[in-house]
């Protein structure tokens, strides 16, 4: 795993009110830089994407896309997910797509490729 996960409520709070967010039909994108070093990221599904079912099927897909796209080293940003309506119902290269440009928005990809470099 590249990344630790976000747990406590507080963290997740932190990154929705002092975080910026990137929006897209897909998935929306809250990133907040914190001061550990430590990429950390959350990913949530609201009820209104439907059962518990298909919540869980949204976030193995966005984690999923996680996987393909996340750099190894790029640290010190708390990164959240959160599922849309369509998320559920995408392939994980779908999202995969939007998440990397969601993040090169975000300046996390453009920082990681600069490092690596």
């Amino acid at each position: 795993m590249r990344y630790r996960p976000l747990t406590h409520n507080s963290e997740f709070t932190r990154a929705y009110a002092r975080g910026r967010s990137f929006v897209h039909p897909h998935v929306v994108l809250y990133v907040y830089r914190n001061r550990s070093g430590h990429m950390r990221v959350g990913i949530t599904a609201s009820k209104k994407i439907g059962n518990a079912v298909t919540r869980n099927r949204a976030r193995r897909v966005i984690r999923a896309a996680l996987q393909q796209v996340l750099p190894a080293d790029a640290g010190g940003y708390d990164l959240v997910f959160v599922a849309r309506g369509q998320t559920p119902r995408l392939k994980s290269t779908q999202v995969a797509k939007t998440a990397a440009k969601l993040l090169r928005a975000a300046g996390v990809l453009q920082s990681a490729e600069k490092t690596s470099k």
